[in-house]
């Protein structure tokens, strides 16, 4: 396995480059923090894209994932892949957190589904997640991928992060209120908060 990263200078540009190559998968992300939202997404699962183009969107997160995997065994291996190289990738963007307002929280609607996700960018990894989905899958989708690929990005993006899906009856809906809810939730953490200015978010003085 080889990973390649490369990030922008500092302070200014939150940009960040990384690269996976496994037997497995064959994966390259860049993302900009702040960028307005536009996506160029192809992961060979359709659904996937969709969840995917809801964080950018949502997030105000500019993003070019490609992924190739080994698609004919299943969507396991690429899904949880994107989720570790976006964390990767979210990890090195971000930095050393100084002036973000690091927690960030959201409940999304759509029809009868509601989920509300929360974030911190504390620096340790952990997810808590339940989401009873209504179905098995969503087109090509295995909706149990979805717990593979938070839990791949909070692993390398070094957050903790809590998701509830609190109703719904169709697992699309479901799925998309999370993704939702963390796009809006990542846009409230990573935001710099002018009153911080270059100081950490926390006691300890690092995260």
């Amino acid at each position: 396995m080889t990973v390649m990263s490369s990030v922008s200078p500092a302070s200014a540009d939150r940009v960040a480059d990384v690269q996976r190559n496994t037997a497995e998968t064959q994966i390259t992300v860049r993302v900009n923090l702040d960028g307005t939202g536009t996506a160029n997404l192809s992961t060979g699962i359709g659904f996937f894209d969709h969840m995917l183009d809801q964080i950018a969107r949502h997030g105000l997160i500019d993003l070019d994932i490609q992924a190739k995997g080994d698609l004919h065994i299943d969507g396991h291996h690429t899904v949880e892949d994107v989720g570790i190289t976006l964390g990767q990738a979210f990890a090195k963007a971000v930095g050393d957190k100084k002036g973000i307002r690091r927690y960030g929280h959201a409940y999304v609607p759509l029809d009868e589904a509601l989920s509300r996700v929360v974030v911190d960018f504390s620096g340790r990894p952990g997810l808590h997640m339940h989401v009873p989905f209504k179905s098995g899958m969503v087109g090509a989708f295995d909706t149990q991928l979805a717990f593979e690929f938070f839990q791949g990005f909070v692993n390398h993006a070094g957050v903790t992060l809590h998701i509830d899906n609190l109703k719904g009856e169709n697992a699309h809906h479901q799925a998309e209120t999370v993704f939702k809810a963390f796009a809006r939730a990542l846009r409230m953490a990573l935001e710099r908060d002018p009153r911080m200015g270059d100081v950490i978010p926390s006691t300890k003085g690092s995260l």
